[in-house]
């Protein structure tokens, strides 16, 4: 009787039956057109189409599908203001604003010609046609993060771009439609200029701190990502009540929590993981239920208007990108991944079509209703995203493939030459987690396997209790880990002499890195590191890093490294310079060098170039805290030290751990041992 019970009929109602077919959807998309080697967003999009309203007619897109596809879009912005390089981003700020005028004012000039003399529309359609032709949406961007080319400067330039041309778009918008309506005056101005400058502000300047503050205090892994959303949709509803579009409040919000989540983080692949998996595929599939492909075979006034706009659009898009090509000197694949990422009409385009078709300006003598924008643009504007959607999505795939196939060779060359593997004893749950993030966030983009955690068990403890401690401690470490696609094997040993268990792995799998960690609550003792820790230095030469965590890695604003004199000449010099340039790129702060002339001239050299550094000069390590007079609650503090008896050892290095619990025990720190031989390795202790 519950079978007979359920609606069968079309199109379905049943929403346990519409989730399921859409799941379905999302789940054979990927494999059925990656055998054609056709984008699977373009698949999604043919698929909503077909099942949409003016299709099969199986599912209508009703409120459930907006929602969905409106929080898919928000996404999708919110993610590329999220995972841009804020170095690059910074650093081709200047880019971005060119790439922005040449996206914006070629559509604006050839789309108001278009519409006025080819259309014969008015000035003021023609101006709002031309505003459509400008915005973009970024919908090939998912291509872009799953090849991992996302820090590339095209993908910088272009995400930058968007912003500038789609608020400007949105802008003439607001404008026109107020012309139309007769509502622009003195104070429509003041309103609009007013608002937009409070809420740019009020998310740049508020947004970091509430998010500062909430991730010091929060740990749950739910309750981050919930904390997430709301940012999200808070900066998409406060950009609407400033009288902008959706977008461009999630795309800052994205910005705002940009150095709050690191892109090595595990919520930043919570973030990523769930957007790719349900939010956009709903989004692309909702766009596809737009498509009327009836219209264009009983009207041709739809198919002139449609051809008219996927030309111009398509012109003026790909001469954008040229232009960007030429005046900053890229390569070919950099202008298709710029043409494909900047040439998809959909967010923005349908916002400017449904405003502009539902501003009624008068009637005809029949009655009609005379709109802004008639029935042929809007069955046009269909059209056109669906042409320029597949386009957009070949030409980002074919130029991001290129470029990641381009980096393919050097990365292995990278990989062999600086073959990492990273070991991290654990003794207790307070601190392992935050001693894998700054693993994580240390080693290298493309090391995905070589992360090793060790807990040493005394060779008494049989007690079952303890065992199953040690596990957990060990499978917690592992899943904090695995949240990032990074495997860490767990390593259970037993052993009366913890150093001894630490030595023996070191060697056994030939260890690069060791990341030790205090207890957050206690300062370094008076025999310096503790006895454990100085017998782990004392046998072993790999690059060590001693890590006091007071609050979460994510929420640093700044690291603070002190660098001792001729450190340049020690072997490890490039090795830990290289974990710090990784950590300062996959967290976003800012860091600041102190150290000898000589030595900040080799660091600048060793270095990433994306890495944007402070440099300044210091020597004298008797006067230790003058570097240190203006340090903030939410800095780290970096001392890279050195053996007895070596190179760069300095005795003023004795007095660090007084400071350390003296003056700074409301700081984060860390203490870099470098490696200090020539073959890495440890000894036994006898």
């Amino acid at each position: 009787m519950l079978l007979l019970s359920i609606s069968h009929s079309l199109p379905l109602t049943d929403p346990v039956l519409k989730f399921l077919l859409i799941l379905i959807i999302i789940l054979s998309a990927p494999l059925l057109l990656n055998k054609l080697k056709v984008p699977h967003l373009l698949g999604l999009i043919i698929a909503g189409a077909i099942i949409g309203p003016y299709g099969l007619n199986l599912v209508l897109r009703d409120s459930s599908i907006i929602l969905s596809g409106t929080a898919g879009l928000l996404y999708i912005m919110f993610l590329a203001g999220l995972e841009i390089d804020m170095g690059d981003f910074k650093r081709n700020s200047g880019k971005s604003l060119v790439f922005g005028m040449y996206t914006f004012l070629i559509p604006m000039g050839l789309g108001i010609v278009a519409g006025y003399y080819v259309l014969n529309f008015s000035m003021e359609t023609s101006i709002l046609l031309a505003s459509m032709f400008a915005s973009h949406t970024l919908i090939a961007y998912p291509i872009i993060s799953r090849l991992g080319i996302t820090k590339d400067k095209s993908v910088s330039i272009t995400v930058g771009g968007t912003m500038i041309t789609d608020t400007l778009a949105l802008l003439v918008l607001t404008v026109i439609v107020g012309m139309a309506t007769g509502q622009t005056g003195d104070y429509f101005w003041t309103r609009l200029s007013v608002s937009v400058i409070v809420f740019t502000l009020f998310v740049v300047i508020v947004f970091p701190l509430i998010g500062r503050w909430f991730f010091k205090r929060v740990q749950d892994s739910i309750s981050q990502y919930i904390f997430v959303l709301v940012m999200v949709f808070l900066g998409a509803y406060l950009a609407q009540l400033a009288g902008m579009e959706a977008i461009i409040g999630s795309f800052l919000a994205g910005l705002a929590l940009n150095r709050l989540i690191p892109h090595s983080s595990p919520l930043m692949h919570r973030v990523e993981f769930i957007g790719n998996s349900i939010f956009i595929p709903f989004f692309l599939i909702g766009v596809g239920m737009l498509i009327n492909y009836r219209v264009f075979f009983t009207s041709f006034e739809t198919i002139k208007v449609g051809i008219v706009m996927i030309i111009i659009a398509t012109a003026a898009k790909y001469a954008a990108a040229w232009l960007t090509q030429k005046t900053f000197r890229m390569s070919v694949d950099q202008r298709r991944v710029i043409f494909g990422l900047s040439n998809a009409q959909a967010a923005a385009t349908l916002a400017a079509v449904m405003v502009g078709y539902n501003v009624i300006l008068g009637q005809t003598p029949e009655g009609e209703p005379i709109r802004l924008l008639n029935e042929s643009v809007l069955n046009g504007t269909i059209l056109m995203i669906l042409v320029t959607c597949t386009m957009a999505s070949f030409s980002a795939q074919r130029g991001a493939h290129n470029l990641a196939v381009a980096q393919i060779s050097e990365e292995k060359r990278q990989v062999e030459e600086h073959k990492e593997r990273i070991l991290i004893p654990v003794s207790n749950e307070e601190t392992a987690e935050e001693l894998v993030n700054l693993s994580l966030a240390v080693k290298s983009p493309k090391n995905m396997r070589f992360l090793y955690a060790l807990k040493v068990l005394d060779n008494q403890s049989t007690e079952e209790g303890s065992v199953k401690q040690a596990k957990r401690l060990l499978e917690n470490a592992a899943l904090t880990a695995a949240a990032t696609d990074t495997h860490l094997q767990e390593l259970l040993r037993y052993d009366l002499n913890v150093p001894n268990a630490v030595l023996s792995v070191i060697l056994e799998h030939n260890i690069t890195d060791l990341v030790l960690g205090l207890h957050k609550e206690k300062g370094i003792s008076t025999s310096f590191l503790g006895r454990i820790t100085e017998d782990i230095l004392n046998h072993s030469d790999v690059t060590t890093l001693i890590y006091k965590s007071v609050q979460p890695l994510s929420t640093m604003k700044r690291h603070l490294v002190v660098i001792p004199e001729q450190a340049e000449k020690e072997i490890g010099f490039t090795q830990w310079a290289n974990r710090t340039g990784n950590l300062v790129q996959n967290t976003g702060a800012r860091v600041v060098f102190y150290g000898t002339f000589q030595t900040l001239e080799q660091l600048k050299g060793v270095l990433p170039k994306q890495v944007q550094a402070e440099y300044k000069e210091f020597g004298d390590w008797d006067d230790f805290l003058i570097v240190f007079r203006d340090v903030r609650p939410d800095d780290m503090l970096w001392v890279v030290m050195s053996r007895h008896d070596r190179i760069s050892y300095n005795p003023g290095m004795n007095w660090i751990p007084g400071y350390l619990n003296k003056y700074f025990q409301a700081n984060s720190f860390i203490l870099v041992y470098p490696l200090q031989a020539s073959t890495k390795g440890s000894r036994y202790l006898t």
